[in-house]
């Protein structure tokens, strides 16, 4: 049995739409297949070790919070870029997934510096993207089809085209509601709009990172977990959207 060290960025700050969601649903994926795990709380002024993290996760949170964020971001961000390069893994939502762009610009004309760890910028609009959202990507060598509920004002656009998405929207808005791409992907790390949250219907993105986790711990996932529930589940959404 190997232990788990799960950290959540900012729980008080950036936790929309329960995407904590995700964190209890790796846990509880870790146990079934016989691991341990435990969840950290990491909060402004808190140490950040990457060292001892297997997976860091973001939820989303509004204008304000994602300003009183980044101010506590602002000295890590070299780290967590070196930590993003050698394959941690990581899922950041919605306004965590903005902050990793340029900027942020809202509807009134606002500008907000991001991370600047990617080249793509937001721009926010009164109008919101809002609904359930099918997408299409490849897991560990193998297409999937993604699910989840998206509901936000910004629209997210790569400046540097070799950027690659999560995933191509089938049906909902996705990224802006134009170029039909979802979220970024980069290594081992996700940011994606899809709330709901996210892995519980998506037991293949799950274990996505799980995969990853173990990886890097020189484990191998041997076992295979009885999906039927989470896979009825993802059946429903993407059979209503498909109608």
């Amino acid at each position: 049995m190997a232990h788990f060290h799960l950290a959540q960025l900012y729980p008080n700050l950036m936790n929309l739409y329960g995407d904590r969601g995700n964190l209890l649903c790796l846990q509880k994926r870790l146990e079934w297949y016989g691991h341990d795990s435990s969840i950290e709380n990491i909060n402004p002024g808190d140490n950040l070790d990457f060292k001892h993290i297997d997976l860091l996760f973001m939820g989303g949170g509004s204008e304000r919070e994602q300003e009183l964020v980044l101010q506590d971001l602002a000295d890590k961000t070299d780290s967590l870029m070196k930590a993003i390069e050698e394959g941690l893994p990581i899922l950041f939502i919605c306004g965590a997934y903005q902050l990793l762009g340029e900027y942020y610009r809202s509807h009134e004309g606002k500008e907000m510096q991001g991370l600047g760890l990617f080249s793509f910028f937001t721009q926010g609009l009164k109008e919101r993207l809002t609904g359930n959202i099918l997408i299409q990507t490849t897991l560990n060598g193998a297409e999937e089809s993604v699910v989840g509920f998206e509901n936000h004002g910004g629209r997210t656009y790569f400046i540097d085209k070799r950027l690659q998405a999560f995933g191509s929207v089938i049906r909902g808005f996705g990224n802006n509601g134009e170029d039909k791409q979802e979220g970024i992907r980069y290594k081992n790390l996700l940011g994606s709009y899809l709330h709901g949250p996210l892995l519980p219907k998506n037991p293949k993105v799950a274990d996505f990172f799980i995969k990853a986790m173990a990886e890097r711990k020189g484990l191998k996932i041997e076992r295979i977990l009885d999906d039927s529930l989470e896979n009825y589940a993802h059946e429903q959404v993407k059979r209503k959207l498909m109608g």
